[in-house]
């Protein structure tokens, strides 16, 4: 299995697990909602949706009447067809949740990560967002010594072209730290709460995320940042 693929059918059961979905209201979402599934086809996501259904993750039910199904296929149309989680599935998906090894760390893969972080425990939240960001100090700081050395034989434009993408990467880090302190202060506020403790993935709290007036939290997906 490819990492891209991988990636999709997480997405694909995260989002089938909040609602069942037939495969254009899969792809919108998945347009709209992930940007890291900004463009793919119905050619890409129909054989992840038959690989999931085979596996025993998904099952296929009819979205429509009888008669509207039998109307769709007298004109040659196709029924639609509604997938839905099974229980192996959702056990599958919260397997894939608890996840924090480094592929989860990678551009892609922490853009998926993230879009689904009120599913996800917060300590495993906390484990991607720092390995995410340990990751990110790590390649700025190859960024800076490649054009420390590299400086002299630049033109201007490729130059600001290396100071644009580090730019990116230190605006990503500085993000990270505020959702990291968020975190930290969420779960220093939940243990000195007297409230009974919640499973983070049931009640979709987030720890209070920092909020802003004109949200400037880049986009994980962002090739700038790569």
């Amino acid at each position: 299995m490819s990492r891209r693929s991988g990636i999709l059918e997480f997405a694909v059961l995260g989002l089938l697990r909040e609602a069942p979905m037939h495969g254009y209201e899969l792809r919108k979402r998945l347009n709209t909602s992930l940007g890291v599934f900004r463009a793919f086809s119905y050619g890409t996501l129909y054989p992840c949706l038959k690989t999931l259904v085979t596996s025993g993750w998904l099952i296929e039910e009819p979205g429509s009447a009888p008669e509207e199904a039998l109307a769709a296929s007298l004109a040659g149309r196709r029924a639609k067809i509604v997938y839905r989680l099974t229980a192996a599935g959702k056990e599958h998906f919260e397997e894939l949740l608890s996840h924090t090894g480094p592929d989860a760390w990678e551009d892609e893969h922490f853009a998926a990560r993230f879009a689904f972080f009120g599913q996800t425990e917060r300590e495993v939240r906390m484990r991607v967002l720092e390995g995410r960001r340990s990751r990110l100090e790590e390649r700025l700081e190859k960024m800076r010594a490649s054009l420390a050395r590299t400086r002299e034989r630049l033109d201007d434009y490729t130059l600001e072209l290396q100071r644009h993408g580090m730019e990116s990467v230190e605006r990503e880090v500085r993000w990270l730290n505020e959702l990291i302190e968020s975190e930290r202060a969420g779960r220093d506020q939940r243990s000195g709460s007297d409230a009974p403790a919640q499973h983070d993935n049931d009640s979709g709290e987030t720890g209070g995320l920092p909020r802003h007036g004109g949200s400037t939290r880049p986009d994980p997906s962002d090739d700038t940042a790569k």
